[in-house]
């Protein structure tokens, strides 16, 4: 269903609608289902989705901190870095996957104009704290391994100071909405919320606004990423090579490769078709667009509440047998994550 422009209503929020329309107050989606904008299957499909995003995601991230709190083995610099992100993911899907499920169950944001506020704001922190730390685990990788710094030690210290500056910076990031640069409203099919990209009212500056999140809460965690990985496989390379005929050198080197190359497709996928959706309607103003491609990708930008602690954590062997422990599912000897076998590994690579 396409939608020819955007018209601003009596209330605090932008829907599209038809040209046609004449009583545009009728479709307001704090009041009414948006029965208008696309068929019911398509809401109750978003609703089973958030549902799936929400059971899984509050799980495995709640697992993670419990398994932290229980386990004093677990409480290393790395391992404060993947609890930081699981309160991130954490965020995302108790606020945001949770009210996605009842307003989509219910076809509009049934909580109010205040609520999607909150929601808005709230989901959009957790995203931020999640992303950053997805670029310190990789920067700490990349200390820890490659050794940029020489003998430097990064500490538990070190790791709370950055976990710190995730939340310091998605507060920055997520806060000025909430005062009057750019704004939080219902977006797509109006039954979640989120920073306003895709209206034209020049009152809120929303096209820098959204270009700030692309610069620094897109395109430099990205260019984290990428470089501090393609570094650090450069240095296991290099150490396989140095040891070619160890079998543990080469089963590290390919395990980190493998985890790299999800890490990056990971975030590439959840995340690239949120960003390059918003950028183009902020340079196509007027332009008309499928509102399902407004909703799909900010739903499925919520699944990274559930793929971050699949990669980051199930795939840590330390993480993954602690866990089974705590569930009664295992009693074998904990063994080495796959992170901290590549340290050993990058500590007899060459100088």
């Amino acid at each position: 269903m396409k939608h020819n422009r955007v018209t601003e209503l009596p209330e605090d929020f932008w829907i599209p609608i038809q040209l046609d329309t004449d009583n545009i107050t009728a479709f307001s989606p704090f009041l009414v289902p948006q029965d208008h904008l696309a068929s019911s299957s398509l809401f109750y499909a978003m609703a089973a989705y958030m549902f799936f995003v929400f059971t899984v995601g509050t799980t495995i991230n709640l697992l993670t901190i419990a398994c932290t709190i229980q386990y004093k083995k677990l409480r290393s610099h790395l391992n404060y870095i993947l609890v930081n992100l699981a309160l991130g993911n954490l965020l995302v899907s108790v606020v945001g996957s949770f009210t996605s499920l009842c307003t989509f169950a219910n076809k509009y944001f049934i909580f109010g104009p205040l609520s999607c506020k909150i929601e808005g704001f709230m989901v959009t922190l957790g995203g931020m704290v999640s992303l950053w730390s997805l670029a310190v685990i990789a920067f700490e990788r990349w200390l820890v391994i490659c050794k940029p710094l020489g003998n430097f030690v990064f500490k538990p210290d070190h790791a709370i100071a950055c976990c710190a500056f995730t939340w310091v910076f998605a507060l920055i990031a997520s806060a000025p909405p909430l005062f009057g640069w750019s704004r939080y409203i219902p977006e797509g099919l109006q039954c979640s919320c989120g920073p306003d990209w895709y209206t034209t009212n020049n009152k809120y500056n929303n096209e820098s606004y959204v270009m700030f999140l692309f610069c620094f809460c897109f395109a430099v965690p990205l260019t984290t990423i990428i470089f501090c990985y393609t570094q650090l496989l450069i240095t296991l390379k290099m150490a396989a090579k140095a040891q070619a005929e160890s079998a543990s050198t080469q089963k590290a080197e390919r395990e980190v490769t493998r985890m790299v190359v999800i890490m990056v497709v990971g975030f590439l996928v959840c995340w690239t078709p949120y960003t390059s959706f918003a950028l183009w309607v902020v340079n196509n103003r007027g332009q008309p667009f499928d509102l399902r491609f407004a909703t799909i990708p900010a739903v499925f930008s919520k699944s990274s509440a559930v793929y971050n602690p699949v990669i980051y954590v199930l795939l840590n062997k330390q993480f993954r047998s602690c866990m089974m422990k705590m569930l009664g599912m295992g009693g074998g000897e904990d063994e080495e994550s796959s992170t901290q076998s590549v340290t050993e590994v990058s500590k007899v690579g060459p100088a």
